[in-house]
């Protein structure tokens, strides 16, 4: 049976590029930001170490033949996967004729839709799954258990409604599907935002669904799109949804690092060779 780790230890990479350096990060369980110049590999290490992840959640590999020379160790050391998300921040066109194919909402055009077009499933989930166990614990007659299960999406909710107050948008309570109401009246689709509030949607909605379980969430300069302000915010929020989420990230802002996570900080030169 496999064996779930609760977060990643280590990503080794044998060769950056051809010929290139050896890559050794040691990462902490909490928050793990990797900083660099441009073209140093920051980009290029958060995708080995997602694509590897990938390859073993689906059962291509076993967790010690990676391919690309990429070891990753995880905690518990008898583990073999760890569950994981990656965040695309980039919202950009969407290109690729086999995801065209697939969609059945004409609305979704970019890679930004795209992620949150499969998200609306996972949160359609996620609401059936606290429903029951709501229904379970109220039954028993355990009303704090049942108000526990409950408060992560109302956070959920409260933090959206809360950074989009300045465009006068809330999120639609009555819709099981992700929607908002514009100016008290005016219903919108995830799609009709601004690429940074579609960026902020897809990333909260991710930490959501995974439902304050241990995972880890990568991302690549997930600063992009983002206002100063959401920038400076963004870890706390994350782990305010989900205290036990591993966070590994690249970044070149320093606004991300503001609010204490200086000693989360990681350069490129200190783990290269």
């Amino acid at each position: 049976m496999k064996k779930r780790a609760e977060y990643i230890q280590s990503i080794e990479i044998q060769a950056l590029w051809k010929g290139g350096r050896h890559i050794v990060w040691n990462l902490q369980p909490d928050v793990n930001i990797l900083s660099g110049i441009n073209g140093v590999g920051k980009s290029t290490i958060i995708n080995h170490s997602a694509r590897t992840l990938s390859m073993i959640d689906k059962d291509e590999i076993r967790l010690d033949e990676a391919p690309q020379g990429v070891t990753i160790k995880l905690v518990p050391e008898d583990a073999t996967y760890i569950k994981f998300d990656v965040i695309r921040s980039f919202d950009r066109p969407l290109l690729h004729s086999d995801l065209l194919e697939k969609l059945s909402d004409s609305r979704v055009k970019t890679e930004l839709d795209w992620q949150i077009y499969r998200l609306q499933k996972r949160y359609l989930d996620y609401q059936v799954n606290i429903g029951n166990r709501i229904i379970e614990l109220l039954t028993s007659g355990d009303q704090q258990g049942a108000a526990e299960v409950s408060a992560p999406k109302k956070q959920f909710q409260d933090m959206i409604d809360e950074l989009f107050a300045d465009t006068h948008k809330k999120i639609d309570r009555k819709s099981n599907e992700i929607q908002f109401i514009q100016g008290g009246q005016e219903v919108i689709t995830p799609y009709q935002l601004s690429s940074g509030e579609k960026q902020m949607l897809a990333i909260l909605m991710t930490v959501l669904v995974e439902n304050r379980e241990p995972y880890a969430l990568l991302m690549d300069e997930p600063e992009i799109s983002l206002h100063i302000d959401w920038q400076q915010r963004l870890i706390d929020l994350i782990r305010q949804l989900n205290p036990h989420a591993q966070i590994i990230l690249s970044t070149h802002s320093p606004a991300l690092i503001m609010d204490g996570w200086m000693s989360n900080v990681t350069e490129v030169e200190e783990i290269s060779n």
